[in-house]
């Protein structure tokens, strides 16, 4: 086995277990068998169905796909099948308890290991459109499990946010980051072409592919996220009272929900505060805004007189280097990232200041575009030219063209293999317990 093969694998199995470790510390370590087995909002599943999908999901995949080895619970299959059992309903099934869970996760891993030891991964990824993808290509199988893990981790801290009751999970990190104020409020991005998606990323899914060419107009993006402060202004100027900022879906959701602030915030006396895991603190002014819909975001973009940017806005902004010409893997360049990059990896419960991470500026200077909070942006989710649906079409097509707004970046929950410049998230507009802010782009040439 070469020195190239021996190296993935390690990076693999150290990965594997950070995942699992985090999984644990959401679930059997900081609560106990009730909170695991209550569904805390119909929104969310109880975290003991979270648990074991991550174990169920992995088996079905380095297991029984990648490895070739005889399923160990086919009887659980159904009732971790995310596209069968809604959200709602998850409850009410016939679940694994926590003890069971666990036994059952560490069964899988274990064979997970010793197949990982075995198994002959593809280094070389295949020439770009041979249509010779594999599970194995630059061991993509093993990195998807990795990821999907920490996608369920995120949606795991979204239920404990939405959970009631005292505080349980501590941050790692007591302080924040040096911010700085930005050397302007908007970022001129000039016109032209500029290579959107990617061919040959190993972690990269599906739908971040292919590569491809998109020629944009000048415009002008936010150099950092929109802050608290600044979203603050929109909720004192009356923006949730008045329908100028709101389309008419938009407007029906905000009377529907009444809602008159971003998600767990309440009024306080004059100000404003919120509710963070367990924790009421007042709204920091500088972190940027988080827990908000995509239409509160486009309301506020309106009433800001711009307005949310596009996905292929957004990536290139993040991704292209004027001075070669080239999309880069994130906006400091290629290499992964680090805490001086991004505020990513759940290090702290929620954003850092406006201005944190200087080292994680893109090329052309917008600041913050990984971490802290996804970013709405006006598209609808869709296949890129040439979308090849891969490994199944359960992960991204199924979704295509009905109504689900694309998120870029990633937030301080997402773990830092589960984000890069062209990771693409989606959901409904209408969401806001998922960790999302934005912020805005106008046209060049209209001042």
């Amino acid at each position: 086995m070469s020195h190239e093969q021996d190296r993935a694998k390690e990076r693999i199995a150290a990965e594997l277990d950070r995942s699992r470790r985090r999984s644990n510390g959401l679930t059997l370590d900081s609560l106990d068998d009730e909170d695991l087995l209550t569904q805390h909002s119909p929104l969310m599943s109880p975290l003991v169905w979270d648990l074991a999908h991550i174990g169920n999901y992995e088996e079905q995949w380095l297991l029984r796909a990648a490895g070739g080895r005889e399923a160990l619970r086919p009887d659980i299959d159904g009732l971790y099948d995310a596209f069968e059992n809604p959200r709602a309903d998850r409850v009410a099934l016939p679940l694994l308890r926590p003890d069971e869970a666990r036994a059952y996760n560490d069964r899988v891993r274990r064979e997970v290991l010793d197949t990982l030891e075995s198994v002959n991964l593809e280094t070389v990824p295949a020439p770009r459109n041979s249509g010779e993808r594999s599970l194995l290509e630059a061991g993509f199988v093993f990195h998807m499990v990795i990821q999907h893990e920490h996608m369920h981790d995120e949606t795991m801290l979204a239920t404990h946010q939405l959970r009631r009751g005292a505080p349980v999970l501590l941050e790692e990190e007591p302080g924040v980051a040096l911010s700085s104020p930005p050397p302007a409020e908007e970022v001129l991005v000039p016109a032209g072409p500029f290579t959107m998606g990617t061919d040959d990323d190993p972690w990269s899914y599906d739908n971040e592919r292919c590569a491809h060419t998109v020629d944009l107009d000048a415009y002008w993006i936010d150099t950092d996220p929109v802050t608290n402060a600044a979203y603050l202004r929109f909720v004192a100027d009356g923006g949730y009272q008045d329908p100028r900022w709101w389309t008419e879906e938009g407007w029906e959701w905000r009377q529907r929900r009444d809602a008159e602030a971003p998600a767990f915030w309440n009024r306080d006396g004059d100000g404003w505060s919120r509710r963070r895991f367990g924790r009421v603190e007042e709204v920091p002014p500088d972190q940027p805004v988080q827990h908000v819909s995509f239409h509160e975001a486009q309301a506020y973009a309106r009433w800001a007189g711009k307005r949310l940017p596009t996905e292929a806005e957004w990536e290139k902004a993040a991704r292209f280097d004027p001075a070669t010409g080239r999309s880069l893997r994130f906006p400091w360049g290629d290499a992964e990232p680090t805490g001086h990059h991004a505020n990513l990896g759940q290090r702290a419960l929620g954003p850092h200041p406006v201005g944190s991470h200087p080292e994680g500026t893109s090329p052309l200077g917008v600041r913050q575009l990984i971490g802290d909070v996804w970013e709405w942006t006006s598209t609808t989710f869709h296949g890129y030219p040439g979308f090849a649906a891969f490994p199944y079409r359960e992960y991204s097509e199924v979704f295509f063209d009905d109504g689900y707004k694309v998120l870029r970046g990633g937030s301080w929950a997402t773990h830092p293999t589960a984000v890069r410049s062209t990771f693409r998230n989606w959901d409904h507009p209408i969401r806001r317990q998922i960790f999302s802010g934005f912020r805005c782009a106008r046209d060049a040439g209209r001042d």
